[in-house]
């Protein structure tokens, strides 16, 4: 279910009320997506206005908290740098958002920048918490910097080397942007594994291997789950080699998953380790910030092979809807963008 509603501002206060507004997408109860009219705090010393051009929605993510299926015990450590209100809600969630600075340091005004800011026409944060995209990089693309940063703290966990034969087990928007970074990485071979056919495009786009579930090559020094499904995860144990690691960098929310732990996963001494972006990789938290990680993810985006991962584009004023198409599953898209350019 979903609602398009612009909430009026009655009950602001005579000081709010000639505060500027802006537009947002907030999670009203599970299932049920609105937009509001809310005001823009003034920007102050160290702050910076942005109007937002394009924001991006994190599927699987922002899915389980559209439907409510954050478990409660992770309400706090689930919350987004910049949300307002709780889970399951009313809530306004994301993270993923380019937009112009328009005031603030004069370094900044008038740079493209990237802000872990949820659906909102413009907004006002602290100056440290915007980071520019680089020149080169399309601000559409640019949306993509959370994904390709949880990419790259896969691999920091991950640690492939020269050489690996590697599989990410399930082609969705991390799975790919994985799938690209270890294409750079010399003699390295890659396949991406997916029930959907096609993603073999996608793939091809990329410059990676594709084999669906049933064909999927064994043996593989590393296998990367990001499916999102008990039974990517059981393909990933299935597929590594004797003595082998399998990465689950997939969030389950408050859904199950089953395993055979029986049969050959002791004999063949098989390892399941966790990967999540919330925190640096311990291979390098002493060394790297999130600011460098995210900064370092921009900059990979001067490829322009990830232009494959956009698959979608909307409106703000569809916003609701396209969230609940998303989280029912009835869109595939992998990366759906939202324009906010006319919504001032």
């Amino acid at each position: 279910m979903f609602i398009n509603t612009q909430s009026d501002t009655d009950s602001f206060t005579e000081g709010e009320a000639q505060l500027p507004e802006a537009m947002a997408f907030w999670i009203e109860e599970p299932g049920v997506g609105v937009l509001r009219r809310q005001p823009v705090a003034r920007a102050g010393d160290g702050d910076v206005l942005v109007r937002t051009s394009y924001t991006g929605i994190s599927r699987g993510t922002e899915s389980s908290v559209f439907l409510g299926r954050v478990p409660a015990s992770e309400h706090d450590r689930m919350r987004a740098p910049f949300q307002e209100g709780d889970l399951p809600g009313p809530v306004k969630y994301g993270y993923l958002n380019v937009g112009v600075v328009e005031q603030g340091p004069a370094a900044l005004r008038g740079r493209t920048v990237f802000t872990l800011f949820p659906h909102q026409s413009a907004f006002v944060v602290p100056a440290d918490a915007v980071v520019p995209v680089p020149e080169g990089v399309p601000a559409r693309r640019a949306v993509l910097a959370g994904a390709v940063e949880t990419a790259v703290n896969v691999l920091w966990d991950a640690g492939p080397v020269i050489g690996d034969r590697v599989t990410i087990v399930g082609a969705g928007m991390i799975g790919c942007s994985i799938a690209r970074l270890l294409q750079r990485i010399p003699g390295v071979d890659v396949v991406l594994v997916d029930v959907d056919a096609s993603r073999r495009e996608v793939a091809d786009r990329l410059g990676v291997g594709f084999a669906d579930a049933a064909n999927a090559p064994g043996d593989r020094d590393l296998v990367i789950n990001t499916s999102g499904s008990d039974a990517g995860l059981r393909l990933a144990l299935e597929s590594v080699v004797t003595d082998g690691e399998v990465i689950e960098a997939s969030w389950y929310g408050d859904r199950p998953a089953t395993l055979m732990l029986g049969a050959d996963f002791h004999s063949r001494r098989l390892t399941i380790r966790s990967s999540q972006v919330g925190a640096v990789a311990a291979r390098r938290r002493g060394t790297r910030t999130t600011r460098d990680r995210l900064m370092l993810a921009l900059d990979l985006l001067h490829d322009d092979a990830f232009d494959a991962l956009l698959t979608g584009h909307s409106s703000w004023r569809d916003l609701p809807a396209v969230m609940a198409a998303l989280a029912d599953g009835r869109s595939g898209d992998l990366c759906h963008t939202i324009d906010w350019e006319d919504a001032a």
